[in-house]
């Protein structure tokens, strides 16, 4: 099936030359307009509701708004390539509605394994969808990988008979992936669990929204989908809400596809356009952010008023070498826990740089107690706030953090 954008050059193949561009370079370069003489720099924006056509319309054309958009495509192509797959990846008008889509993918009757810690709308999502009989929810500890595969060995064999039954793209067991998880930051290993996932014919979804495809693929390794929450890191102003599913399976695309259009989780041209715009800064600004979490995380440690820390880049962490193994940089999200709701919300209320705000990878900092969000696990610490660093110096980062954390310790 052809996808709108398809007609100019793959995805993962635009750059003809001998050497194969760096990431860094990518989100720069791809999905521009041709090179011609007075043609814009930036694709332009494509207003529209509907496209002139007279021929047979099927998923993938043009047609209606509601089927494609040109100012989709830039941003499809690129996230595309940072993924490192060759068909385009397709853009919702939500994180949730990119997880919502993904989720479609599991056989009616079917089970999703999903982590206990995992971002909590994907994670409620699925517990409301299993309890009106669309599937089986079973949630694991997701850095256990021997119990998480005995999960999918258990699954597989109970849901055996519908592997005759399912779609064109569904599968009668889904393995729900992310790594580091939200808000716990657990790592999981995706290489073991996408090949023991897939040696019983499970299908693999990866949530990729915390790494970026800048510190981890895991399509490269093993996945079989990726979604993002386009809103964080890769849209990066906390000025749009977006999602984004890359499939390297084309009938699993096709699924996605297809499920995309008749719900109608699409994006709106302008936000696809910010979207794009901000995603040429992800290196710059991961890179920035990442650094500065490092150096946070490390005061936090020995700070006299942290009961404990989470954070992949501490040598002390639980899940520090196989992040180290598998991740080409720890991310930006520290979650600490201060012991009681009470000393966190003090120490949330006392900063003043920080944003108390919840939603992550903006290039200002945000910090928000967890629980404060009724539907968030309770086996998340009441006292565990959740820090997204930003772009800002991290001195004054720190300084404030640390008064603040002095005012939630008195």
């Amino acid at each position: 099936m052809s996808h709108p954008g398809d007609s100019a050059q793959p995805a993962a193949a635009a750059h003809t030359a001998a050497a194969p561009l760096r990431p860094e370079t990518v989100v720069v370069e791809t999905a521009r307009p041709p090179r011609t003489d007075d043609a814009p720099v930036n694709p332009p924006i494509m207003v529209s509701s509907t496209y002139v056509g007279t021929g047979a319309v099927a998923d993938g054309a043009r047609a209606y708004g509601r089927y494609s958009n040109p100012t989709w495509d830039p941003f499809e192509e690129a996230l595309a390539r940072l993924e490192g797959c060759e068909l385009p990846g397709l853009l919702y008008g939500s994180g949730l509605a990119a997880i919502a889509s993904a989720l479609e993918l599991t056989a009616p009757g079917g089970t999703v394994i999903m982590p206990e810690h995992t971002y909590q709308g994907a994670l409620l999502g699925a517990q409301e969808t299993a309890e009106k009989g669309r599937f089986d929810l079973v949630t694991v500890d997701i850095a256990d990988t021997e119990a998480v595969l005995a999960a999918v060995a258990r699954a597989a064999e109970e849901k055996a008979g519908l592997r005759h039954t399912a779609r064109p793209g569904e599968h009668a067991v889904v393995l729900w992936v992310e790594s580091p998880t939200n808000p716990m930051l657990e790592v999981a290993d995706l290489p073991a669990l996408a090949s023991g996932a897939h040696a019983h014919g499970a299908l693999v979804i990866a949530d990729n929204t915390f790494a970026t495809p800048l510190l981890q693929r895991p399509l490269e390794v093993g996945a079989d989908v990726v979604v993002h929450s386009v809103t964080k890191y890769l849209a990066g102003h906390s000025d749009v809400v977006l999602g984004a599913a890359v499939a390297k399976d084309s009938g699993v695309r096709d699924a996605l596809l297809h499920d995309r259009s008749i719900r109608g989780g699409i994006a709106g041209p302008f936000e696809a356009w910010l979207a794009l715009r901000g995603l040429r800064t992800l290196a710059l600004r991961v890179e920035r952010a990442c650094e500065s979490a490092q150096v946070v995380a490390e005061r936090l440690a020995d700070h006299p008023a942290v009961r404990a820390i989470r954070y992949p880049g501490l040598s002390a962490d639980i899940g520090h070498e196989r992040a180290k193994a598998q991740m080409s940089g720890f991310g930006a999200i520290i979650s600490i826990d201060l012991g009681s709701a009470e000393a966190a919300e003090a120490a949330v209320e006392a900063c003043r740089l920080w944003t108390p705000a919840t939603s992550l990878g903006g290039v200002e900092s945000l910090i928000e107690r967890r629980r404060r969000h009724t539907a968030e696990p309770l086996t998340v610490p009441e006292g565990l706030i959740r820090l997204s660093v930003g772009i800002e110096h991290v001195e004054d980062l720190w300084a404030d953090l640390d008064r603040a954390l002095g005012v939630a310790g008195a």
